[in-house]
């Protein structure tokens, strides 16, 4: 039996073969006769293309080409309208940007004319057809220059933006003190559509959905650790936004007063221990009575040194508070 030939060359930009697939394309020739493959560019299962080249005659190994993994971009719309005797079918057409709008002529003598001048096909007959891509939102009436009546519109509609979310509490990188309640809070916007929920996570653990603002909810009894919280927006396509943070719940160390000294006449000076990131306020009194703040200030280390630069009176009582979580 005359063997088979096959071929194989580079893959069309229109043709998507899935990872696993066989290529048949061209022609198979078994002597004199033709045998024209699929009819055009084809993929199908290897035990498939087996079979039918088993079929033909052929040894498989010879006219297949494996195609593991192929990467193309996808493929905007086209939309048909037929250009009748007088009339546009349909008229009205909404796509995206970038889509295409392809006429085709079943009736002679015919144009379609954009009405801003963007695009002109000319006059011609049955069996013609014109395309037109669309790269801007907006909407483009066009007409018949033979036939004005004849009229058509194309609403292009800008594609669809996903959705943002950003956590608005805590901020970032925030420090607590344990036991820890904290609330979780966030804002969620689509310009292309709506909000449908927001859902909150500690870790890959879901902490709660919320389909309408405010959204937002507590998280309590968080002990000493590290912890990753996010908010995924998702809105009414299907699409989603990811906002994620970090916080540190810290144990809280005994606040001990130390290294007190007078540095001049005026000033009064010591150092208190800390935890860094958690915040603290320091307080001033003559009688150990009515307590009067002076500062409060977040620790920037395990031991923060403080000056009062107007103590009232030779001798002043001080004392050093920590803050409650916010």
């Amino acid at each position: 039996m005359p063997p088979v030939r096959a071929g194989c060359s580079a893959i069309a930009p229109h043709a998507r073969p899935p990872d696993g697939s066989a290529l048949i394309f061209g022609k198979l020739r078994r002597g004199p006769r033709l045998f024209n493959a699929l009819n055009s560019i084809r993929y199908q299962p290897l035990n498939l293309v087996t079979r039918i080249l088993r079929f033909l005659g052929a040894t498989p190994v010879l006219a297949i080409a494996f195609c593991s993994s192929v990467s193309l971009s996808s493929h905007a719309a086209i939309t048909n309208v037929t250009v009748e005797s007088f009339d546009f079918v349909p008229a009205l057409v909404t796509i995206k940007v970038n889509d295409s709008v392809k006429w085709v002529w079943t009736g002679p003598g015919h144009s379609t004319t954009s009405s801003t001048g963007l695009w002109d096909s000319g006059l011609h007959g049955t069996g013609f057809n014109f395309t037109n891509k669309f790269t801007s939102a907006g909407a483009f009436p066009y007409f018949c220059t033979a036939h004005t009546f004849m009229v058509g519109t194309v609403t292009v509609q800008a594609s669809n933006s996903p959705p943002t979310v950003a956590f608005t509490n805590p901020p970032n990188n925030s420090v607590f003190s344990a036991p820890a309640t904290i609330r979780l809070a966030a804002t969620a916007a689509d310009p292309g559509g709506s909000i449908t929920n927001v859902q909150f996570f500690q870790g890959a653990n879901s902490l709660g959905n919320k389909p309408v603002a405010p959204y937002s909810l507590f998280v309590s009894n968080l002990a000493a650790s590290a912890y990753a919280f996010s908010a995924v927006a998702s809105d009414n396509t299907g699409l989603k936004a990811t906002n994620a943070l970090s916080v540190s719940v810290v144990q809280p160390v005994p606040i001990v007063l130390t290294n007190s000294q007078k540095p001049s006449a005026a000033q009064f000076r010591f150092d208190y221990s800390a935890n860094p990131g958690l915040q603290y306020v320091i307080e001033r009194s003559a009688t150990l009575t009515g307590f009067t703040p002076l500062i409060t200030n977040t620790a920037s280390a395990s031991s923060v040194s403080f000056t009062d630069n107007a103590p009232a009176l030779n001798t002043n009582f001080y004392r050093v508070g920590r803050l409650p979580n916010p």
